[in-house]
């Protein structure tokens, strides 16, 4: 069996009294960063308060909760929280870069799996700032100086060297060239990822941005590094969004079953050796963690990609929706620009894919992003989405990535 299988079939095998549940959900809308007047306490209770709402419960009614965010004080978390209540709760502050609200989501579902509380809150926050964001790792002779990404940097330094672009659009370009050079993917593929996404977040009144772009004003926007665009790369974001996570038990108990979204699978998984030993970015940028990540999720729900109806995939740049389409076993490698230039992963293909805009469109404010996904998906899977709702949706998948590394996929299940 491989190894760390085990805890991710505890929500899979879970008690039925304790198999967890999201009962509510909550976000603020996601905006560029520095826009709005809130203080992080002010833009996080938002997102609170609109899930306890949701779940129709009080905060008394919380019995642990898990906070994310990447660039906040340490105990951040509790600040948050202490505007909602002083009731003397466990607060975790979690951190696991772009990884880290489905990473609080994941603790808050282990709990509930394990029968160590009834109800969890999981929330994730995030007011970036520019400078933490365009950050470019030092020029050091001979080697890099230690960092939480010095194998990833190792790796790219030797194959490309470094520039003096965003990190993480470094990363993601030289895999895009990557799969290019393998592949033949194009210029045209890439930015029709970032057409469809776009076209997505014009029916979501909190995304980030909601205007449509043609491939053609995509693949002339201002080059970030080649050969990703401007408007193929996620942007700075500001935002916050939170999801409450409750046993059966207490779903049935207090009569919420009809609304209340099962969390069927969901594996965490960290960087293996496959990440690093055959000098791959596209490796580097996380597709064996996703593909591991994806199979376990996956295992565990008892499903199989192709009964899957909506997804909410971890597009921080074009290029890794294609790298995660392969991951995850929609398609093989290779294949993935010919069939989002096809239309498969919009609404008349085979699956929709970020029906929110993805990070792309919508935003992505680190800490919260995870969340965010949980939250489109709940209202998809309850027929809430209005006009971004995918038809007779009952089976979902979130992913989301962070370099340095983390992956969270999570199924969910539409109420019974």
């Amino acid at each position: 069996m491989t190894a760390g299988l085990d805890a991710d079939l505890t929500v899979g095998t879970a008690a039925r009294d304790r198999a967890p549940h999201v009962i509510g959900v909550g976000m603020t809308r996601f905006t560029r960063i520095e826009t709005e007047p809130w203080t992080y306490p002010e833009m996080a209770g938002e997102a609170v308060r609109a899930a306890l709402a949701d779940a129709g419960i009080g905060y008394d009614a919380v019995q642990r909760a898990a906070v994310g965010f990447v660039f906040a004080p340490s105990t951040a978390g509790q600040r948050v929280l202490y505007d909602i209540g002083l009731t003397g709760i466990p607060v975790v502050n979690v951190t696991n870069n772009c990884a880290t609200g489905s990473t609080a989501l994941a603790l808050a579902v282990e709990w509930v799996a394990a029968g160590l509380a009834d109800v969890v809150l999981a929330v994730g926050f995030e007011q970036m700032t520019r400078a933490a964001m365009a950050a470019t790792p030092p020029e050091v002779p001979g080697r890099l100086a230690t960092s939480t990404l010095d194998r990833h940097l190792e790796t790219m330094w030797t194959a490309h060297g470094v520039a003096q672009t965003p990190l993480t659009a470094q990363f993601f370009a030289h895999a895009a060239v990557e799969h290019r050079q393998r592949y033949g993917t194009t210029d045209e593929q890439l930015a029709a990822v970032a057409v469809k996404n776009h076209a997505h977040s014009t029916a979501n009144p909190k995304a980030q941005f909601t205007d449509a772009y043609t491939l053609e004003e995509v693949l002339a926007d201002r080059p970030v590094h080649p050969p990703l665009t401007r408007s193929q790369c996620s942007p700075m974001s500001d935002g916050a969004a939170a999801a409450v996570v409750a046993s059966a038990r207490f779903a049935e108990a207090h009569g919420l079953t009809d609304r209340a979204v099962r969390v069927l699978g969901q594996s965490l998984v960290t960087d293996t050796r496959d990440t690093f030993s055959f000098g791959s970015m596209i490796d580097v940028v996380g597709s064996p963690m996703t593909a591991e990540a994806g199979r376990r999720a996956l295992a565990c729900a008892g499903v199989g990609i192709d009964e899957v109806d909506v997804m909410e995939l971890h597009d921080c740049f074009s290029v890794n929706e294609l790298l995660t389409y392969e991951a995850l076993g929609l398609c093989k490698p290779g294949e993935s620009g010919p069939m989002v230039a096809d239309g498969a992963t919009t609404y008349g293909g085979d699956w929709v894919v970020n029906p929110s805009g993805g990070l792309i469109s919508k935003g992505h404010p680190l800490g919260a992003t995870g969340l965010a996904q949980c939250a489109e998906l709940t209202w998809q899977l309850r027929g809430e989405a209005e006009g971004r709702q995918v038809p007779g949706a009952e089976l979902a998948l979130a992913h989301n990535l962070g370099l340095g590394g983390a992956c969270v996929v999570t199924v969910y299940g539409s109420p019974r």
